[in-house]
């Protein structure tokens, strides 16, 4: 595993506590998306497709931190768009880690050189860099030549002035198991803490829909993924049975919950990837007025070809506390890569997995209050 013991054991203390007071539903991650607009215009993303006084619209540093305080997550994650677009991104990272909360701060990389002086190492703080794969499959997939070698300078440069860094490898339909494990032998040699990798979400807004991997193709991909890491000393930052689970080995229902979502809009309902869905004022509204039964594996289609890490590996987490022994055997043997799949609850209904959680949802967002033409799905 990737994920330092400091944080295991913040995130694992955070956990029992709300399972020993017996709340049901809390919040893992904070995805804090403070602004929309990117450098870059990937296949695979329909983000900025906002108009552009949309696009032009920033969380500020109070709303930003007031998000992290009133959702309280041990850990907050801030994807966009490009967070380094911000003009007080700076400010945003060092009134978290302020708070002790353990920030992913998502970039491209394109701006790290420029931008880097701004912040501080900590053990609270880590550089989440977006790379898909090796120089050609990760260009392709950002539409434009030469931003792979960019973000594989500004690593080194980033692990050179002592920031934990990590990378975040998002796969599609032209996955390659066989590429693939080159790429992570790659991150491996770059000395890199973890690689967050999973499959894309189907954005009904992305340019190119024909992308996205479908729940079997993925499940055999991951199979044969880790078949070929057997030995080769690949680290994840993921739990052990969400990395089953993206193998095919867990019927897992989604935790929309765990990953809450704050942007300019508000507090997106259900969860991260889909839009449509309405925003809450609060947090507490989000999480007392959301419908979450309307959402997951089974229940609604947008969800059905979901298997990213922001709505199952919530659900992971809890199986983990749930069934200890199962977690510590997929830690050391690794996930299963021979055998029958487990139940997808996909193709079986929301009915719940035979074991483990509870189950959740996946889904996403509405329109903005007021703005009727600003009203599209979301991306990442």
């Amino acid at each position: 595993m990737g994920v330092p013991l400091i944080q295991q054991y913040r995130v694992g203390s955070y956990i029992l506590g709300r399972k020993l007071r017996g709340v049901r539903r809390y919040p893992l991650v904070l995805m804090l998306e403070p602004l929309f607009r990117c450098n870059l215009a990937c296949a695979g993303c329909g983000k900025i497709d906002y108009p552009e006084h949309v696009l032009n619209r920033r969380l500020s540093v109070d709303e930003c931190l007031g998000a992290v305080d009133e959702c309280g997550a041990p850990v907050v994650s801030i994807p966009g768009g490009e967070p380094l677009l911000h003009p007080e991104i700076d400010q945003v990272v060092a009134g978290i880690v302020a708070r002790k909360k353990f920030v992913y701060l998502c970039t491209n990389a394109l701006l790290l050189h420029k931008k880097l002086d701004l912040f501080r190492p900590s053990p609270y703080l880590t550089f989440s860099i977006h790379l898909d794969g090796l120089r050609e499959e990760h260009d392709e997939a950002v539409c434009q030549e030469g931003v792979f070698d960019r973000a594989v300078e500004a690593i080194r440069l980033v692990r050179e002035r002592g920031f934990r860094v990590t990378i975040n490898c998002t796969l599609f339909n032209n996955a390659d198991a066989a590429q693939v494990a080159e790429f992570m032998d790659f991150a491996r040699d770059l000395g890199v803490e973890g690689v967050t990798v999973s499959p894309g979400f189907n954005y009904e807004r992305a340019p190119a829909q024909g992308v996205f991997l479908k729940r079997q193709r993925s499940k055999q991909l991951f199979r044969d993924l880790f078949a070929l890491g057997r030995g080769r000393k690949w680290r994840f930052n993921q739990s052990s049975l969400f990395l089953d689970f993206l193998a095919g080995n867990q019927s897992y229902q989604c935790t929309p919950w765990g990953n809450p979502t704050r942007n300019v809009f508000g507090w997106q309902k259900p969860c991260y990837l889909l839009v449509g869905e309405g925003y809450a004022s609060s947090f507490r509204e989000l999480m007392e007025d959301t419908d979450w039964d309307r959402f997951g594996l089974g229940r609604n289609e947008k969800c059905d070809q979901c298997q990213v890490h922001c709505g199952f590996e919530p659900t992971a987490v809890d199986d983990t506390f749930a069934r200890p022994l199962t977690a510590l055997r997929a830690f050391l043997l690794g996930p299963r890569t021979e055998g029958p799949f487990a139940p997808d609850l996909a193709e079986v209904g929301a009915q719940e997995p035979p074991e483990p959680p509870e189950p959740p949802a996946v889904d996403g967002v509405d329109r903005v209050p007021g703005e009727a033409e600003a009203r599209r799905p979301a991306a990442v």
